[in-house]
């Protein structure tokens, strides 16, 4: 049976030697690269290839929840499993936007932290069990009704695309998902980026997490 591969992306360099030293522990895992920032590990993911990325939330040079979008969409098939030591719903919010497969805290037990990476090498989601339950609510019930004049513009058919763009999903896998050729796709995108006023695809998905965060915080 293949090795999982992992990369560990932390801008302090303790807890990337905790990890590896986790990692190299484990028969059926592979250390393959490591990061301090969210660009650096754009760069290495992208010529490593590893099958998931453990990834600090907050970096100075990076942000973990940027980067975790970059990463899904130049990486097909990559598992991002977020790492932090707050239990922040805004940065759970924006990190399951982003397309992240995972979500734990740093007090988590090594043997749990292990256990969640091999659940994630088999396809599976989670969520650490202190990340508060109000927050999966919200994400369920959360819309377009913010009534933001951008998203507004927006017919139904770019509404599902964006959110599938915000989750991280390539354009095939888009594609795939809604049942439309790539080229399909790819003129949705182009019609979106003009109606939100931006130039890139990682940029209209911070947009809809913005927009999507400020509403629920103003359910508070």
């Amino acid at each position: 049976m293949d090795k999982l591969r992992l990369m560990v992306v932390d801008d302090h360099d303790v807890v990337r030697m905790g990890l590896r030293a986790l990692i190299e522990a484990q028969v059926d895992l592979e250390f393959v690269a490591e990061a301090s920032g969210g660009q650096d590990a754009v760069a290495k993911a992208t010529m490593h290839r590893p099958d998931i990325v453990i990834m600090d939330v907050r970096m100075p040079e990076g942000n973990g929840v940027e980067a975790c979008r970059e990463l899904r969409d130049k990486v097909p098939g990559i598992k991002i499993l977020m790492l932090t030591s707050f239990s922040d719903d805004e940065a759970l919010f924006n990190s399951i936007m982003a397309g992240a497969s995972g979500y734990l805290l740093k007090g988590v037990a090594s043997s749990e932290l292990v256990a969640a990476i091999r659940s994630l090498g088999e396809g599976k989601a989670l969520l650490d069990p202190e990340v508060t339950q109000s927050v999966l609510q919200r994400l369920r019930t959360a819309r377009f009704e913010d009534g933001d004049p951008k998203l507004r513009r927006l017919n139904a058919q770019e509404d599902r695309v964006l959110e599938l763009v915000a989750k991280g999903m390539t354009n095939r896998e888009i594609g795939e998902n809604l049942k439309i050729s790539d080229k399909t796709v790819k003129n949705y995108v182009s019609g979106i980026l003009r109606k939100l006023e931006v130039a890139r695809r990682s940029e209209a998905a911070a947009y809809l997490s913005r927009v999507q965060a400020e509403r629920l915080n103003r359910q508070d």
